[in-house]
C-alpha cells in the first residue's frame, strides 16, 4: 500500500512536544542517564528523516514481495562523509549513509578500509529481535544481521565513532514512517523519541554527512559568507502522532543563511607554529584523504601543507614532535602507520607500522621516547613505545585495557594515562614498576588532560557528556571545600534536553580535554553542541562556554607572545581554526575567556605544499600540535632557541 504524508505542516512548538511526553527527564534517575538516552534515542529522530527523503528522493532498490526480506550493503571505508556506504540503494539528500528496507531484510556490512573497525547498533525498536548486534572486537572482513522489527535501526564503529549507518526497517502497512513511542539503546535503557535534542542532534547529521553543508569561511568558494544548510523539504511524524515539516522545524528552532563570523587575526601574536591536521583535505597524487597544515603564529598564515603522496597517507588525525621539535610523529587513524616528517620542510622521514587505527602520539619527557595508541588494537598491549625520534619500536605497553584513543603522559615521564574506549575506564599507567591502576570512567572515554604537577587527571567521556576527575596519589579533584579520589563534572547539567532551554555552560559529546601548561584552566572540545567550556582545576567546575564551529574536536595550548597561552581549537566541519585567550587579563581567572582569533586554513598562494588541493580545503580538523610545546616537563628539556622566545613563567610554568 502506498504511504501518503501531509504536507506543509506547521512545528510544534518545544513546549507542545514537553506536554506530549510529559516527566520524561524526570523519569530517569540522574542528568548523566537522561543524556545517554537522549543523544542516541534523538539521532535516531534524524536519521529516520534522512532515511524517509530517500523513499520520496529516489527509487530504491526493488523490494522483493511484502514480508520478504532482501539484502542491503553497508562498505565502512576510509572517505569523509560516507563512511558507512550504502551500495544498494541511490544517496539521499548528500548522504550515502542510509538505507530502507523490508522487515526481515538482511543487513551485510563489508569493508573496503587500511583499518578495522566495529558494526555496533547504538539504537534499535524497543524489544528487536536480535539487538543490540556488537561486535567485542575490531575486524576487516564482514559481518551480517537481520533487522526483523520494523523500525529505525543505528550503527556506529566504536574505533571511529563518527561512523554512522541507519537502517529503516519499514513495515507498508503503516501511515508514514513513524518515530515510534520507544526505543531501545545499547544500554538497555527504553525512551520516547521527541525533544529539543532531537531536533539538535537531527541537523547535526545532515551538518556532518553533507559535505556541501559544512562551514566554508573560504571567500573562493563561498564568496557570499552565508552558510545555509540544506534539508530535505518532508513532513515527519513525531511523538504523539502529530507531523511537522523537516525544513521549518529547523529553521525556526536554530535559523539558517546565517553570515559566517569574521576570520581575523589575534592582535597579539603567538610563539612558534600551530599544526592542525586537516584530515578530510583531499589532494591530487592520493586515494586517501588528510593533510597536515602549518600555520605560522607570528604572522597568522598557512604557511605549509604536507599530504605525503608517495605514501598516500591515510587520515591523518593526530601530531606530536621530538625534543628538538625538529620531527613530526603523524598518526594515521584509518591505517597501521605512524609517519615521521621534517617540521621545517614536510620531507618524509620514516612511515612504520605499528598496529590497528593508531590515534595519539606522545613523547616521555625524561627519554625522548615516543608512545603510540592502537585504538583498534584488542590487546591489553596497545601502546607501542619507539625509540627517541621514533627510530624503532622497542616495544608493546601492557594498560590492563585495549582500545586506548588519546592518552596523556605525567611532566616526569613516569606515569601514563590512557582512556580506554570500549570498557569505559581509564588506565594509570606507572612506568618504574610496570604497574597498572584502572578507573571507572563514563561511556567511551576518548582523551585526557593532566594537571602540570601531574596531582589529577582529566578524562573525556564522549557519549555521557562527563569529565572525570582522577586524583593520581593523593585526592586532588575538588568536590566543594573538600578534595576527593574521584569526581564527575556533567557538562550538560544546565541544559533541558526535552524542553532546550541552557542556563549555563554546556557542551555535548567532548573530546579534547587539555589543562594549561600553568594549570590555571582546562578547554574541552564539544563536538555535538559545537561549543567550548572551561574547567576552574582550582574548584573542578564549569566557569564558561565559548561557541565552536560544527564537529568542534581538537584543542592544544601554545606560548602567547609576552606571557600567557592561547588554546588553539579545530573542528571537524570547519576550515578555520579558532583562537581563544583563555585568561585575558592573567588574573588566572578564566570566566573572561574569549575567542581572539580566527584563522582560514586554506592553502595560500604562498603556502608550501607536497601536492594541489583538490577537495574539502582546510575540512576536517582533528589532531592539534603548538610548537614548541609548553607543557610543563617539555618546555624545560627546548633547545634554547625556542627557550628564548618565552617568558621566565613560560619557561618554568609551575615554579
Amino acid at each position: 500500500m502506498a504511504k501518503s504524508f501531509k504536507a506543509d505542516t506547521g512545528f510544534a512548538p518545544a513546549t507542545a512536544m514537553r506536554r506530549r511526553a510529559p516527566g520524561v527527564h524526570r523519569s530517569l534517575p540522574g542528568w548523566r542517564l537522561v543524556w545517554r538516552t537522549a543523544v542516541f534515542a534523538s539521532f535516531l529522530a534524524l536519521v529516520v528523516i534522512a532515511t524517509f527523503v530517500s523513499r520520496i528522493s529516489h527509487s530504491p532498490a526493488p523490494a522483493a514481495a511484502a514480508g520478504t526480506a532482501y539484502r542491503v550493503q553497508f562498505v565502512l571505508n576510509d572517505d569523509p562523509a560516507s563512511w558507512f556506504r550504502n551500495t544498494s540503494q541511490p544517496p539521499v539528500a548528500g548522504t550515502q549513509s542510509l538505507a530502507v528496507v523490508n522487515p526481515g531484510a538482511r543487513i551485510d556490512f563489508g569493508t573496503d578500509s587500511n583499518t578495522v573497525h566495529t558494526v555496533t547498533s547504538l539504537v534499535f525498536p524497543t524489544g528487536a529481535a536480535g539487538m543490540p548486534f556488537d561486535q567485542p572486537k575490531a575486524f576487516n572482513g564482514s559481518v551480517s544481521t537481520p533487522v526483523v522489527t520494523p523500525g529505525l535501526y543505528v550503527f556506529t564503529c566504536k574505533v571511529h565513532p563518527y561512523m554512522f549507518g541507519a537502517v529503516i526497517a519499514d513495515d507498508p502497512a503503516t501511515q508514514g514512517l513513524d518515530l515510534g513511542e520507544s526505543i531501545s539503546l545499547l544500554n538497555g535503557i527504553t525512551v520516547p523519541t521527541s525533544s529539543d535534542l532531537a531536533t539538535r542532534l537531527l541537523r547535526t547529521f545532515f551538518i556532518a554527512t553533507n559535505p556541501s553543508n559544512w562551514q566554508d569561511y573560504n571567500p573562493a568558494t563561498n564568496p557570499s559568507g552565508v552558510w545555509h544548510i540544506t534539508y530535505p523539504n518532508v513532513d515527519v511524524r513525531i511523538t504523539g502522532g502529530a507531523v511537522v515539516n523537516l525544513p521549518s522545524v529547523l529553521n525556526a528552532r536554530y535559523g539558517n543563511d546565517t553570515a559566517l563570523a569574521t576570520v581575523s587575526d589575534p592582535a597579539t601574536p603567538g610563539v612558534g607554529q600551530v599544526w592542525v591536521d586537516t584530515q578530510f583535505e583531499l589532494t591530487s597524487g592520493k586515494s586517501k584523504p588528510g593533510t597536515a597544515t602549518a600555520v605560522e603564529a607570528a604572522t597568522w598564515q598557512v604557511s605549509r601543507k604536507v599530504a605525503l603522496p608517495q605514501i598516500n597517507m591515510n587520515n591523518p588525525h593526530n601530531m606530536w614532535t621530538d625534543r628538538d621539535q625538529r620531527l613530526i610523529f603523524q598518526t594515521q587513524w584509518f591505517d597501521s602507520r605512524l609517519t615521521v616528517f621534517e617540521r621545517e620542510t614536510g620531507r618524509l622521514v620514516d612511515d612504520i607500522a605499528v598496529g590497528p587505527a593508531p590515534a595519539h602520539a606522545m613523547t616521555r619527557v625524561d627519554t625522548d621516547e615516543v608512545h603510540v595508541t592502537l585504538n583498534g588494537s584488542d590487546a591489553i598491549a596497545s601502546v607501542v613505545e619507539l625509540s627517541p625520534r621514533a627510530g624503532r619500536i622497542e616495544r608493546k605497553i601492557d594498560i590492563g585495557r585495549a582500545f586506548p584513543h588519546a592518552h596523556w603522559m605525567s611532566h616526569d615521564g613516569k606515569k601514563m594515562v590512557t582512556p580506554n574506549a570500549f570498557s569505559a575506564d581509564s588506565t594509570l599507567h606507572d612506568f618504574p614498576t610496570a604497574s597498572n591502576r584502572i578507573q571507572a570512567t563514563g561511556a567511551h572515554p576518548l582523551a585526557t588532560g593532566m594537571m602540570p604537577d601531574s596531582s589529577k587527571y582529566y578524562v573525556a567521556n564522549f557519549l555521557d557528556s562527563t569529565l572525570t576527575c582522577i586524583s593520581i596519589d593523593a585526592p586532588a579533584c575538588k568536590q566543594g571545600g573538600s578534595a576527593v579520589d574521584v569526581k564527575q563534572i556533567n557538562l550538560l547539567a544546565a541544559y533541558d534536553p526535552i524542553g532546550g532551554a541552557i542556563t549555563g555552560p554546556a557542551g555535548a559529546l567532548p573530546i579534547q580535554t587539555p589543562v594549561s601548561p600553568n594549570g590555571k584552566n582546562m578547554v574541552t572540545a564539544n563536538t555535538l553542541t559545537a561549543t567550548m567550556t572551561i574547567v576552574d582545576p582550582a574548584t573542578d567546575a564549569l566557569v564558561n562556554m565559548l561557541p565552536c564551529d560544527p564537529g568542534c574536536h581538537g584543542v592544544q595550548y601554545g606560548a602567547k607572545q609576552g606571557g600567557g597561552y592561547y588554546a588553539y581549537v579545530s573542528s571537524k566541519f570547519s576550515n578555520t581554526m579558532l583562537v581563544v585567550d583563555p585568561d585575558p587579563n592573567g588574573d588566572g581567572n578564566a570566566s573572561d575567556a574569549a575567542i581572539a582569533g580566527r584563522v582560514l586554513l586554506v592553502a595560500l598562494d604562498s603556502t608550501a605544499s607536497d601536492a594541489v588541493i583538490t577537495g574539502n580545503a582546510g575540512m576536517g580538523g582533528q589532531g592539534v600540535l603548538a610548537v614548541p610545546v609548553v607543557y610543563n616537563g617539555w618546555v624545560q628539556n627546548l633547545p634554547k632557541e625556542w627557550k628564548e622566545l618565552l617568558t621566565r613563567e613560560q619557561q618554568d610554568p609551575v615554579p
